[in-house]
């Protein structure tokens, strides 16, 4: 079967005083994102679509599922790793304004090794029971950066600890085929084709 991961769009800058998770939406630029991407994926044939439970990925989902016809299945294990934090500032806004937090991110770590390998076994688990329920079809993931690069590091065989090893922009699209007895495939990664000739939509890039 083929996994096609989407990445969600551009989302809101979000910081929460009451210690309550920020999960932000999409901004407008990430909505517009979400709908190139669901108008270039009526072009496949989707089977089945998942998310995340988070409202980025959520939304970016539903722009998918209102082209392809399809009811996004939310699976928690496709949360990214910063599900409980207060404040999400986007990766090309936090390269301006926290270097040092840029830096150990884009150095393929979040600083907390036990944390990081829980992640990752918790997203190879849920992809991996979508991989079983679904031989021979493609499916369509609306999820993140971090479940992306954490599924591609099981794949390839990377080390849990540095797993962050792929840029991957908003609404990228990375494919994997899969079979149900373990044999994982990297067919692309980070598939921008409905971004071009849209430099207004191409941000942090």
């Amino acid at each position: 079967m083929e996994l096609v991961f989407v990445r969600h769009g551009q989302p809101e800058r979000v910081v929460r005083h009451d210690g309550q998770p920020a999960d932000p939406a999409l901004s407008d630029i990430g909505r517009q994102q979400a709908a190139a991407v669901a108008s270039w994926l009526e072009e496949m044939q989707i089977d089945a679509l998942y998310s995340s439970p988070m409202r980025r990925a959520l939304q970016t989902a539903e722009a998918i599922g209102s082209t392809t016809g399809l009811v996004p299945i939310v699976r928690d294990g496709l949360s990214e790793f910063d599900r409980d934090a207060p404040a999400y500032v986007p990766m090309e806004v936090l390269k301006q304004t926290d270097r040092d937090r840029w830096n150990q991110l884009a150095s393929g770590s979040f600083g907390d090794a036990e944390r990081t390998a829980l992640f990752v076994a918790t997203v190879t688990d849920a992809v991996d029971e979508i991989v079983g329920a679904h031989r021979s079809e493609r499916v369509a993931v609306a999820c993140h950066g971090g479940v992306v690069n954490a599924y591609l590091a099981k794949c390839l065989g990377f080390d849990s600890e540095s797993f962050l090893r792929f840029d991957v922009d908003y609404t990228s699209v990375t494919r994997v085929f899969a079979s149900g007895h373990g044999h994982r495939s990297v067919l692309s990664v980070n598939e921008r084709t409905h971004l071009r000739g849209r430099p207004d939509l191409a941000i942090g890039l």
